[in-house]
């Protein structure tokens, strides 16, 4: 298997919303935001997968070492090689690949965050960051189109947390932030249970509107941020906002019961949005 069948493999396994708008790239970009997209996915199931933590927290440490022989012109991993080559033409720097690995050294470091200034920050590396480089690779022009891409993560990640409340509670971890889930007065062994009648209170659905109104709010100026001059080669990311979009509001209309299961959206769904957002534009 070559290094860009191996990460070709990884983008369609995953099942991601994000496979449904790289098919709409050219063939050289799409190589290289499948390839970044990989090295993304393989740290993250790192965090995800390994239940010892000592043992994700030396494969992380493993594979910051990989950067660095990336940059050496020596990478030993598939979707390392298959990155290779684009790290010059797309600007891709070792401190963008380095700031995911930091995202994921969080999640083994902590299970909460304090207040949404925290979980922002957390934000910043496993999602803005992404959206930086996921521009770049798009075809970006301005530098307020950076401003745009890390609004839009930071949106894609809520709807993110949302969507997996319950499946980041039988880890162990809840990144609805502390002082929010005082607001509401949510206790967190009511979400760490997930089940009835602790979970679904309408103190937990409020919780879960006030995020998703302020998710809501993230789109919103993340699109008002986007130059017009970049507007037609960032479709790919106005894509991934409009099936996210989506996705929360699913989630609205299910009345967030996300403890018990994971809603989703449909594979032709997600394919029909993809396919919209080219045909409109937006």
């Amino acid at each position: 298997m070559t290094p860009q069948q191996y990460v070709q493999d990884k983008a369609a396994a995953s099942g991601s919303s994000f496979y449904y708008a790289f098919k709409f790239l050219t063939p050289p970009r799409r190589a290289a935001i499948t390839a970044f997209y990989a090295f993304c996915r393989e740290v993250d199931d790192v965090v995800d997968e390994v239940q010892d933590p000592g043992v994700a927290a030396t494969k992380l440490a493993w594979w910051r070492q990989e950067v660095q022989r990336l940059f050496a012109g020596q990478p030993s991993h598939p979707a390392m090689q298959a990155l290779s080559p684009h790290l010059a033409p797309y600007g891709i720097e070792a401190r963008h690949l380095l700031a995911v690995i930091e995202g994921c050294e969080m999640d083994l470091q902590q299970t909460r965050y304090l207040d949404f200034v925290g979980l922002e920050r957390y934000c910043h590396l496993v999602a803005g960051v992404v959206g930086e480089v996921a521009s770049a690779i798009f075809g970006r022009t301005q530098e307020q189109t950076v401003a745009y891409a890390h609004k839009l993560g930071l949106a894609l990640q809520l709807t993110n947390i949302l969507r997996d409340v319950g499946d980041d509670a039988r880890r162990g971890r809840i990144y609805l932030p502390v002082n929010e889930l005082q607001q509401f007065d949510v206790k967190a062994h009511e979400i760490l249970k997930r089940e009835a009648p602790w979970g679904y209170s309408e103190r937990f659905t409020a919780l879960m509107k006030f995020q998703a109104e302020r998710a809501h709010r993230l789109y919103d100026e993340a699109l008002a941020l986007l130059p017009e001059a970049d507007r037609q080669a960032q479709k790919p990311g106005l894509m991934m906002a409009n099936i996210y979009r989506a996705l929360l509001c699913e989630l609205e209309a299910e009345h967030f019961q996300v403890l018990h299961q994971r809603i989703a959206l449909t594979p032709l769904r997600k394919l029909w949005i993809a396919m919209r957002t080219n045909w409109r534009g937006r």
